[in-house]
């Protein structure tokens, strides 16, 4: 069974233009991700130092971390989709002939892509009203919460143009379902 994202390609011809800016795209938000998460870890180490050492009170520090988390998984959901880095069940695909896998990767999908679609849809306005207002937390660090909520449409746009690519890649058969070749059987 494998899982490798490097599979060799299906068909000589490259990849379309659109698909090759979807997934440099999403690699980089994949590192913006994991800075975020390296720089929540270093902000958290300051905020126990600063309590726990200098005996003072924080103000910014557990709503920065909270804020910059969430954000990294929705800037970070397109990478992992890029490369199959998500808990899957293969069980169904590995019993599955190939014409049926790709027929179940693609109703798969084509789901998630209707269920991001439409939290991308209703993010838009909601995120769209705090900037308007410009909404603050309660909290003294008064944080403006367009920022971190911004997080949520543009990663969830991009992880619907990730899932249309993976989707196109092995429909045009450029790639193998699910990652798995032929020869990956149950």
């Amino acid at each position: 069974m494998s899982s490798n994202s490097a599979l060799p390609s299906r068909s000589a011809a490259p990849a379309p233009l659109w698909v090759t800016a979807v997934e440099f795209a999403s690699r980089l938000f994949g590192v913006v991700a994991a800075a975020m998460i390296l720089v929540s870890v270093v902000v958290v180490c300051q905020m126990v130092f600063v309590r726990a050492v200098l005996h003072e009170s924080t103000i910014w520090q557990t709503e920065f971390v909270m804020y910059l988390l969430v954000a990294a998984a929705f800037i970070g959901a397109p990478y992992i989709l890029l490369t199959r880095g998500h808990v899957a069940v293969d069980v169904l695909p590995l019993m599955a002939r190939p014409g049926m896998r790709v027929v179940l990767h693609a109703a798969g999908t084509l789901i998630a892509l209707a269920f991001c679609g439409f939290f991308l849809y209703a993010s838009v306005p909601w995120w769209h009203e705090t900037w308007v207002s410009g909404q603050t937390t309660s909290s003294l660090w008064r944080a403006r919460v367009w920022i971190p909520y911004l997080s949520v449409p543009v990663g969830l746009a991009l992880l619907c143009l990730q899932l249309l690519a993976d989707l196109w890649m092995v429909l045009t058969q450029r790639s193998h379902p699910f990652g798995l070749s032929p020869e990956d059987v149950l």
